[in-house]
């Protein structure tokens, strides 16, 4: 109903009556009125007069209802401690697929190799809950074209040169603006689910403590909606998870990648390895050209470039 309400409240070019919003949804004007205190209290700016409601400006807010067809899939928490510790409870509790938790904050965002990723407002921080039918060994694939659809999605909407570096950061300008995170459950030879974290940097300003990484308000000089941007990746993500291509999914990731012929360290639990990253090949695995000129498979671990 809150859905129902506020597009109404969207459409109209000015003051809408209660008694109009109750003909339409067929309740009455005391429950329409008292879905707007609701939609008030929250934060929309819904004004009310003797004549009606009209709404002022909406939230940038990731509520389920801000997702029409979406809201039974979304789940949203002003604030968690993570989205894949949440994800993961929901999944195995047997939630549909391309099920999302989104948060306005995380008290305890994590990356790759138990790296703390700083979750303040502003962010968008959000877990997709995935069911491929696939067997474990291609579950890898599902990670790059994640991140492959993330980079083409903001260079569409923000006409920014976003690009991929292995495994599955974001950087713009040589600077992080997102990261991702993944963890996959099996049963036999089957995924049961494969879980995607993403933290990408929106209003948020995590130069102080990463002086490596940008927020898109710091290359656009403006407010960013990050609604528009989880709607049009959902959208865009899902569209390439109905029949995805996997034996084209590594070729497209290097398209945008800037990993590739670079000199690159890689640091994993265990040791760092440097080198020149010359391929990354058919099962994700960075393929490095050492120092002596022998080669060295790199199958996971966090990757810094060297010349930036």
């Amino acid at each position: 109903m809150k859905t129902r309400i506020l597009n109404q409240l969207r459409a109209a070019s000015g003051i809408i009556s209660g008694e109009s919003l109750s003909a339409e949804f067929g309740i009455s004007r005391v429950s329409i009125w008292k879905h707007i205190r609701k939609l008030q209290e929250i934060g929309y700016n819904i004004i009310a007069t003797p004549k009606g409601y009209r709404l002022i400006d909406s939230l940038d807010a990731l509520f389920p209802w801000e997702f029409p067809g979406r809201e039974s899939k979304i789940h949203y928490f002003d604030e968690v401690g993570s989205t894949m510790e949440i994800a993961r409870d929901l999944a195995r509790k047997g939630c549909p697929d391309f099920t999302v938790v989104v948060s306005g904050k995380q008290k305890k965002g994590r990356g790759r190799l138990q790296r703390v990723w700083l979750s303040s407002d502003g962010g968008l921080y959000f877990t997709l809950i995935l069911r491929p039918k696939i067997p474990p060994v291609l579950c890898f694939r599902i990670n790059f074209l994640a991140s492959q659809v993330l980079a083409e999605t903001l260079r569409t909407m923000f006409n920014i040169n976003a690009m991929v570096k292995w495994p599955n950061d974001i950087l713009v300008n040589n600077k992080k603006i997102s990261g991702m995170l993944s963890e996959m459950e099996t049963e036999a030879d089957l995924v049961t689910f494969v879980n995607i974290g993403i933290g990408l940097n929106v209003n948020n300003d995590p130069t102080h403590n990463e002086p490596n990484a940008i927020s898109l308000k710091k290359i656009l000089n403006h407010e960013i909606s990050r609604k528009k941007i989880l709607s049009e990746y959902l959208d865009q993500f899902e569209k390439r998870m109905i029949n995805p291509d996997f034996e084209n999914i590594i070729p497209e990731w290097k398209k945008y990648t800037m990993t590739l012929n670079q000199s690159v360290r890689i640091v994993t639990t265990q040791d760092v390895t440097e080198g020149i990253a010359i391929d990354v090949d058919e099962n994700g695995a960075l393929i490095l050209r050492l120092a002596d000129g022998s080669t060295k498979k790199v199958i996971y671990g966090d990757c810094f470039l060297q010349n930036t």
